[in-house]
């Protein structure tokens, strides 16, 4: 289960290296000139041949990107652990997510949604405001179902617990409803 995730973390590396070797003009084995701003200035984004990576590891990756992304920076990096009854972990999700595009998801049950609400809240939902006590929550339940979601969004780590036992709980649960699912409990 780990090879998606390994060849998505690897093909990132890879495309990763290739835009950082693009701007290296100091080589004396260069046999062309440093580039300047007329002669990089038709493609950007594309590397110079000697600075990219065997044609079958770079082309591998691009087919994962949606059309007209600058690339594959992955703003979001996941793992849900889901429990329905509360305690034992029924399912385990995993999302990737380059803005807001799906990389990988698997068991996600909606995929674009997620990355979505990620790309536009950022780690903002990993924050329980309500953890100090410093805000009052409405005492209701809306089901046993809890969530735990570690790894990264926009290169911060996480690791949040999600519930659906009081008004600031369901709040936080639906703010990630592509993620985890709707916040529609069952007691």
């Amino acid at each position: 289960m780990n090879s998606p995730r390994a060849l998505a973390a690897a093909a990132l590396t890879v495309l990763a290296l290739a835009g950082c070797g693009s701007g290296d003009t100091g080589d004396a084995d260069s046999a062309s000139p440093a580039p300047s701003a007329s002669s990089t200035g038709t493609s950007p984004s594309t590397p110079p041949p000697s600075a990219t990576a065997p044609a079958t590891a770079s082309s591998a990756p691009a087919a994962t990107l949606p059309p007209g992304q600058p690339g594959p920076t992955a703003t979001a990096d996941l793992t849900v652990e889901f429990s329905a009854d509360g305690g034992t972990v029924t399912d385990t999700y995993q999302l990737i997510c380059a803005g807001a595009e799906p990389l990988q998801a698997e068991g996600v049950p909606d995929p674009a949604t997620a990355c979505t609400q990620l790309a536009e809240q950022g780690a903002a939902p990993f924050t329980d405001q309500a953890a100090g006590g410093a805000v009052s929550c409405t005492q209701q339940i809306a089901g046993m179902q809890r969530a735990v979601v570690t790894g990264s969004v926009d290169g911060e780590p996480v690791e949040s617990a999600f519930s659906l036992t009081d008004g600031c709980q369901i709040s936080r649960w639906e703010q990630l409803t592509g993620l985890l699912g709707p916040a529609e409990g069952t007691l």
